[in-house]
Parts: structure tokens; sequence; C-alpha cells
């Protein structure tokens, strides 16, 4: 009984966890010839959740922290080797929880049995995803090299300082595996 318990329960931390970066990319793809990047602009009209100005700045901003903590430089455009694009998704999600109650034991009717009358309550709620996508263009050739992702439950952060701290946690997690490890 106590090893089901324990096995419960590190289940339940494990499903804690709320970020987790997924990527992809392309194995043919040499990624130590990668040492400068820029940014793509946005055009104008370009459909897609898109996020306020302030959090646009702060995923900018990690992304940068990220990849020249990897040796990558920021330049122009025309002469960056890779070209970093964000894309934001989100998605509605229900949780449905139904209870049953008043069954058990009832000691103070006359034949003191099992059973009862019985009632189911459900409770639905909503809440949303969020889903940041970061893209790595090659800039000779216009292909995707690279492309990390990362989902998390939309929170309504009180401070700047735990949104930025959100928003470094999630693009952490995304370029984790950037430049990819060869595997052995």
């Amino acid at each position: 009984m106590k090893k089901y318990l324990i096995l419960i329960m590190a289940l339940m931390l494990t499903a804690c966890s709320s970020t987790r970066g997924n990527w992809d990319y392309n194995p043919k793809v040499d990624f130590s010839q990668y040492k400068t990047f820029a940014w793509v602009n946005k055009r104008a009209g370009e459909e897609g959740y898109q996020l306020d100005g302030l959090m646009s700045q702060r995923i900018h901003h990690a992304v940068n922290e990220q990849l020249q903590a990897k040796g990558l430089t920021k330049v122009n455009k025309q002469s960056a080797d890779v070209l970093v694009n964000y894309i934001t998704q989100k998605e509605k999600k229900f949780d449905v929880d139904t209870f049953h109650s008043n069954f058990g034991y009832f000691p103070y009717t006359r034949n003191w049995w099992w059973g009862g009358t019985g009632s189911t309550t459900t409770h639905v709620r909503e809440y949303k995803v969020g889903t940041l996508f970061i893209d790595l263009v090659d800039n000779k050739t216009g292909e995707l090299i690279w492309r990390g992702s990362s989902r998390d439950i939309i929170r309504n952060y009180k401070t700047p300082e735990k949104k930025t701290e959100n928003i470094n946690k999630m693009v952490g997690d995304i370029l984790s595996n950037f430049p990819p490890k060869p595997e052995k």
C-alpha cells in the first residue's frame, strides 16, 4: 500500500511541471556554421494570436539573451546567418470534475443499513493554454532549420517581474536544445 502511495505522489509531482520544451530540427544541417542572428519583422495584418507589446519585448529580450549565451551575435537582417521568429497560439481547455456524494453508512435509521440517496455534482473549469513557438530560419536558403515550442497555462501574473520570469523560463526550456546535440 505504501508503495502505491509513493508512486501516486511521484506521478502527481511530475504532472505539476507546467512547461516543457519541445523541438524539431533538420538533422542534415551543420549548426556550428551559424554565428549571427537577426529577428524577422512581422508584416502588418498577419493572422494569429499576437501578444501585447510588453510581452513581445520580453520574448525578444529572453531569446536574445539565450542565443547570445550560446555564442551567437545579434546583427542586422542582411548579414545574419539565422533569422529568428516567434509565433504564439492560444486555445481553450476544459476540466470537468464529477463528485458523487451522500453514500455511506447510516447508523441512525431504524435498520442500520448501508446506502442512501445519491447526488452528483459536476464542476466545469475553463482555462487557456498558450503555446510559444520559436523558429530559426537559414537566411541564405530561407528554410526552417529548427523549431522549438513550449506550452503552459496562461496565468494572469500580477507583477511585471513574474511575467518576465515566466517568459524567461519558457524561452529557456525551448532553447535548451539549441544547437541540437549530436546523437551518439
